[in-house]
């Protein structure tokens, strides 16, 4: 099931990526701008094909995306057709096409969830109480500490946690993440059997916690994982009915605010790692690359993202396409160049300053933006292997 459930995640996060330059594809051509290749993916060319209306289509080698190309992308294109001869209106909407859509996906995707079950993502997670259900809590393994008790007992991250008793008698339901510590700490040092359920399957193993006086000892020193050894987390499904969609733009903006939080994080390790590169401080340049590494993930890190969320439920898979949704909406709508919110908003710029950028210069500067994103890609990539592999 979980297989499926990551394969159905991976078709998904590609239809983000088709329904985007969909977005870019449709408004064009409605509004006069001819198409000359829609590609799903960056070159080099795996597959191409000439249609009837004569735009080509294509699919990439690279998953980082893709791009709709337009006749006459330049402002100094003047020819009927292109995309340097529509007004500035239409080159607007053109490039807010792919974000508009992005947007709309997550919102729906995030109703839905809200419907047959929303995953609590967030601290205090927007919710509208009158109308909100429990369906579910989850108290799952996070983390093992090598060498812990969960460790030789043979337990793994994502197993979920439903039972601790002592031998002969009755189990202890755990329920809730925060009274995990409570229980093995009224447990500590003794012989206990855990039960879980791993992969749909239910076991039960038997092990002994460490007692007070090495978790006080050791938290000197390597600061324990309490007296199992793991770092639980709780996962909680809440339904609504009426307030769904409510809950799906309250829930979006939530995100929002978290996500430029992030890149706030991430700009400021940047910060520190290029301070550290000039004057050779070699303690601020890897605690910039962790900060702003820590913020991001690349295609290796999405993927591994999804097979985390593929053992956890549809819903959470659903989630996680539609956090990735909200993302590309949220990134594609910032000055970034070579993206669109780059392009839409060097245009504007220069229609507020009433001087259009030459043809070389906007190539310039998307060429340099372009580097810097693969750049980062790659940075990001690279890190990821060593974090997730």
């Amino acid at each position: 099931m979980s297989v499926l459930l990551l394969i159905v995640g991976i078709v998904l996060f590609i239809g983000l990526v088709v329904t985007h330059e969909y977005g870019h594809f449709i408004v064009a051509r409605r509004n006069g701008v001819e198409v000359e290749e829609f590609s799903i993916f960056f070159p080099p060319r795996l597959y191409k094909r000439k249609t009837k209306a004569g735009w080509l289509f294509s699919i990439g080698a690279l998953p980082l995306g893709g791009f709709v190309k337009l006749k006459g992308e330049h402002d100094s294109d003047t020819e009927p057709g292109t995309f340097g001869a529509a007004s500035t209106r239409v080159k607007s909407k053109i490039m807010a096409a792919g974000v508009a859509v992005n947007l709309l996906t997550a919102l729906v995707l995030l109703t839905i969830l809200a419907v047959v079950g929303l995953p609590q993502l967030v601290p205090n997670q927007f919710t509208v109480k009158s109308d909100t259900q429990l369906l579910s809590q989850r108290v799952l393994i996070g983390d093992v500490q090598a060498g812990s008790p969960a460790a030789k007992a043979g337990l793994q991250p994502e197993d979920e946690i439903t039972d601790i008793s002592l031998p002969g008698y009755s189990p202890v339901g755990v329920t809730n993440a925060n009274k995990l510590p409570n229980i093995t700490k009224s447990f500590a040092g003794k012989t206990v059997n855990v039960y879980y359920v791993r992969a749909s399957q239910e076991h039960d193993v038997r092990l002994t916690l460490l007692s007070k006086q090495v978790v006080a000892a050791s938290q000197k020193t390597n600061n324990p994982k309490g007296y199992m050894g793991i770092s639980p987390t709780q996962l909680t499904l809440q339904r609504s009915t009426w307030s769904a969609p409510i809950v799906a733009v309250g829930l979006s903006t939530q995100v929002t605010v978290l996500t430029f939080q992030g890149l706030g994080h991430a700009l400021g390790g940047l910060g520190s790692l290029l301070a550290g590169l000039v004057t050779g401080n070699t303690t601020a340049r890897q605690n910039g690359q962790t900060t702003a590494t820590a913020q991001v993930a690349g295609p290796v890190g999405i993927f591994v993202i999804m097979k985390d969320g593929s053992l956890l439920g549809y819903q959470f898979m659903l989630l996680i396409v539609a956090i990735i949704a909200l993302t590309l909406a949220i990134m594609n709508i910032l000055p970034i160049p070579a993206l669109d919110g780059g392009r839409l908003w060097i245009m504007l710029v220069s229609r507020l300053i009433k001087k259009p950028l030459s043809a070389k210069r906007e190539e310039a500067i998307n060429a340099a933006g372009f580097v810097l994103l693969i750049g980062l890609i790659i940075l990001v990539t690279i890190v990821d292997v060593h974090r997730f592999l």
